[in-house]
């Protein structure tokens, strides 16, 4: 346990206030520490430590335990000068205080998956509230409703709802791992989200603390700032520390399918081809998940030959009868029968598509420690709005042979249903109507600190992403925000656009709407809840605070 013990809490403060520092930094560091010290011993009874430095045993512990890409726990990658660990929302009120009064910046971050790092890394000397301890989910069966902190992780989520109901259910993502405050606060994609939306159109309330320390609820902080956090990035406006979400119906019992596919075999050519121009307008109990990635399989003749497969993973909320008449009559190529199909309830399929299918418990979706190797990796997204050709779909798949075997993968998600029937300005999330699915571009390496290897697999994900470029969405191309990429542009510290976001139009990638409609009212709540800018980040909606 990473959780530090020291004999009495004074022992703590005499560590921190005895620390030496030699460049006007450090002192600075030393002001926020003693001021943070002071602060949370007004404010707290624990023994248990909440703050960490860099001369703390466990600080590389407590640093890296919520990190999925390896990118970014390198000896050069930059390091906060402290973590703090809150037990309860006055340790951020405190936080927050000492931060404003000696110009540190905070980031943020609650879970895991952060794409980029940005919850854990910056170029200007920052401090982590790392949201591990709030995770305390309150599930209420006869609102529908739930209030779930944001440091809890989606399976503990999960989790909690079907203890006390198996026909109560959330649309947020399939990954137990991935942090509930941040998915959230992107969007939140999932295999409900063709027929319930995504979790931030899912939400009824939230808490939350802004740059003078205040905590919030939906009512104290007006609808413009509730508006703006469900989908455009909390980490800009605030930290918010729980969510109120309103819970869907589920049957008892849902049906699954993960099947894979040869490529070469010309049915399943057709299927995909189908699935683009179909995926979009099934019924939307059904959602159908494809991911392409190359394997190696052992011929007659013991010679080793590389495969395409393509991996096909669905949930429908029915029966398997219903579900193999419908899948022959929209997917007929797929060939579904019904040994390819299983049957559980709703919270088990994410044992299912986690890897847990040797009779696990749910006990596995509380664990935070992912059931996969932790490597580097880097991924890009796009939008479809119009089906991509099938040469150029056979091109853009045959560039998995160019990577490593089994390291690299396309996936496609569809859209349709509920998200076409809610408006885009209804939360600050843009990607509604017209899109018919999107990709995810991902690239994972276990060569670590190797930079040579690292160019060779970033150059490939690129190449890959601008050989795309004429078949995506276009003026602009947009992406999804929970899918972090810095390549296309970040902010510097001052609140300044650089790379490629240089302009309000160009930042517009982030879905137009955001410039046409959304992009300006995120400025408003922006400049009306954060005007000095406390609340920044390498890479935010909006892109560009202007102030």
């Amino acid at each position: 346990m990473y959780l530090a013990f020291f004999s009495s809490f004074a022992k703590f403060i005499i560590f921190l206030c005895t620390i030496v520092f030699s460049a006007s930094a450090d002192h600075t560091h030393e002001d926020f520490l003693q001021c943070l010290v002071s602060q949370i011993a007004n404010s707290t009874s624990t023994s248990e430590s909440i703050i960490y430095t860099p001369n703390d045993p466990s600080y590389f512990y407590v640093l890296n335990s919520s990190i999925r890409n390896h990118r970014f726990v390198s000896l050069s990658t930059p390091k906060p000068f402290a973590i703090v660990t809150p037990f309860t929302v006055s340790h951020i009120q405190a936080t927050v205080y000492c931060s404003k009064k000696h110009a540190i910046e905070i980031r943020t971050r609650s879970g895991g998956h952060d794409n980029e790092g940005l919850s854990y890394v910056s170029h200007v000397s920052f401090v982590v509230i790392d949201l591990i301890n709030l995770r305390f989910v309150s599930v209420d069966v006869e609102s529908k409703s739930a209030w779930v902190q944001a440091g809890a992780m989606i399976g503990e989520l999960y989790s909690r709802i079907a203890e006390k109901s198996r026909n109560l259910g959330f649309p947020a993502g399939d990954c137990h791992t991935v942090g509930v405050g941040g998915q959230i606060g992107g969007g939140g994609y999932g295999y409900l989200t063709r027929k319930y939306g995504l979790a931030a159109d899912n939400i009824l309330d939230a808490e939350l603390i802004d740059a003078q320390g205040r905590i919030l609820d939906r009512e104290s902080m007006g609808e413009d700032m509730f508006w703006a956090i469900r989908g455009g990035g909390p980490a800009s406006f605030g930290i918010v520390t729980a969510w109120k979400l309103r819970l869907v119906s589920v049957p008892s019992i849902v049906t699954l399918f993960n099947v894979r596919r040869n490529m070469e075999d010309n049915a399943t050519k057709k299927f995909v081809h189908q699935w683009q121009r179909r995926a979009d307008k099934v019924d939307e109990d059904l959602t159908i998940f494809i991911t392409f990635q190359t394997t190696s399989s052992i011929d007659k003749k013991g010679n080793k030959k590389i495969l395409l497969e393509a991996s096909v993973r669905a949930t429908y909320h029915g029966g398997i009868n219903r579900l193999l008449q419908l899948m022959e009559k929209e997917f007929p190529e797929l060939g579904l029968i019904r040994r390819d199909c299983i049957q559980m309830r709703w919270v088990e399929s994410f044992l299912y598509f986690n890897g847990f299918i040797n009779g696990e418990s749910l006990d596995v979706l509380l664990d935070r420690t992912p059931n996969f190797d932790l490597l580097s990796y880097k991924t890009k997204s796009d939008y479809v709005k119009k089906a991509i050709p099938d040469d150029v779909l056979e091109g853009m798949l045959g560039r998995l042979y160019e990577e490593e075997l089994g390291r690299s993968t396309i996936t496609l998600y569809p859209y349709g249903g509920k998200m076409n029937e809610i408006s885009e300005s209804t939360i600050p999330f843009p990607h509604r109507t017209g899109n018919l699915y999107k990709f995810l571009y991902f690239v994972q390496w276990q060569e670590e600190g190797n930079i040579t290897a690292s160019r060779k697999h970033m150059s490939w994900i690129r190449r890959l992403y601008n050989y795309m470029t004429p078949y995506v969405s276009k003026n602009p191309r947009t992406v999804y925000l929970n899918f972090r990429d810095l390549d296309i542009g970040m902010n510097d510290n001052k609140g300044d656009t650089i790379s490629s976001c240089v302009n309000i139009t160009k930042s517009t990638i982030w879905g137009t709407k955001y410039f046409k409609n959304n992009f300006n009212r995120l400025i408003h709540v922006k400049t009306i809840v954060d005007p000095t800018n406390f609340f920044r980040n390498e890479q935010s909606i909006p892109p560009l605070v202007m102030h």
